[in-house]
């Protein structure tokens, strides 16, 4: 069993806060302006922060109708907490090997400057971010802890199978995720060339978790003969659904804005690349390198990252050290080995030490 050390703590209340602030607030940070949540952070429950909508007005930063939303369904904060939570942590495990490793700040940025400056990277974080709250959102309606939306019962078909049970209701997550996320943006107006990528990679989140759902029956008759099939659709794993995104964010297209009769639309900046659908993620500005530390543009750098001596990819230490070479020293690692189940119903394994080499970059 293999322990990894992650930059922040996910299950800590005060960053569980941070992460809903990072939905609430992505768009809505200001050029050096970190104050406003500053008394929210001192919260140790989310759920008590959030009970009272009243508190919804004193949410800095919010546009006015992300206050309206926040009065009308309190309660669904609590969901836009976890889908915040899913996002961040599946963001670190497909970039974990990356010199971007989708790092998290202490304070109420979370992904620092990063997240702002229109690359590749703030495309993948928006899109992820709008994805995880609709998701999480959705299943709390599959779970019943939301009085505004349930299972969705629309679903019926003409011919077998039977739709019944509980089908996620999408359609409501995304319709929150819509009107909730995407209003900083648009509060910004659809003339900002930053506001039109972030609001179509939001959208592009959601195509991808709409796009991969699946059904699931299960069978009724004699003897399990399968005579009545009932149905219902149900989400894909928020695993797939970071997968889907991460290949969109290897093939993302570069764009620049452009006028169109009275109207501003982002176009690939160069006529050699494809036409990107709504299902693509986009961006205006080449990303760094990541390779040094720059504070003034959120980078941390990769001095100190672990590397695999061996890999010729992304994770190895030619390519993750940026040529600068890289330390080896020795660690001890305790493992479990030597199991073996005993009746009834136990596992019972050794602790097994040894050491290995462990590659650290200049």
């Amino acid at each position: 069993m293999k322990s990894y050390i992650f930059i922040s703590n996910l299950n800590s209340p005060s960053f569980t806060l941070k992460l809903l602030l990072l939905v609430l607030s992505l768009q809505a940070l200001v050029k050096n302006s970190l104050l406003p949540y500053r008394h929210l952070a001192k919260q140790t429950s989310l759920r008590g922060a959030l009970r009272d909508p009243g508190v919804c007005a004193g949410l800095t930063g919010l546009v006015e109708e992300q206050v309206r939303v926040c009065r009308r369904q309190v309660e669904a904060m609590e969901a836009v907490k976890r889908g915040a939570e899913l996002a961040v942590e599946e963001c670190q495990y497909q970039f974990h090997s990356r010199r971007w490793n989708c790092s998290t700040l202490q304070g109420l940025q979370v992904f620092g400057k990063v997240a702002i400056q229109g690359t590749r990277e703030s495309a993948f974080i928006h899109a992820i971010s709008s994805a995880g709250v609709a998701f999480a959102v959705t299943r709390a309606c599959s779970r019943g802890e939301l009085e505004k939306c349930g299972c969705d019962r629309k679903i019926r078909g003409v011919t077998p199978p039977r739709w019944s049970g509980c089908s996620d209701n999408l359609s409501y997550g995304i319709a929150f995720s819509q009107a909730f996320v995407d209003n900083p943006e648009r509060s910004r107006g659809i003339s900002s060339s930053r506001a039109l990528m972030n609001l179509h990679n939001n959208e592009a989140g959601r195509k991808a978790l709409l796009a991969h759902m699946k059904v699931e029956c299960k069978c009724h008759g004699v003897s399990g003969s399968c005579e009545v099939r009932t149905c219902w659709r149900v989400m894909p794993p928020f695993r797939k659904v970071g997968n889907v995104l991460k290949e969109k964010f290897e093939g993302a297209t570069e764009v620049h804005p452009q006028r169109v009769g009275s109207r501003k639309l982002l176009v690939p900046k160069s006529s050699r690349f494809k036409p990107y659908t709504a299902h693509d993620l986009v961006y205006l500005l080449a990303s760094p390198d990541f390779c040094d530390r720059d504070p003034r543009r959120g980078v941390f750098g990769t001095s100190g990252r672990q590397c695999n001596r061996t890999s010729p990819a992304m994770d190895g230490c030619e390519l993750l050290c940026c040529g600068r070479g890289f330390h080896t020293t020795q660690a001890e690692v305790v493992e479990r080995c030597s199991c073996k189940f005993r009746w009834c119903c136990s596992v019972k394994c050794k602790q097994c030490r040894h050491r290995v080499e462990v590659h650290s970059c200049r």
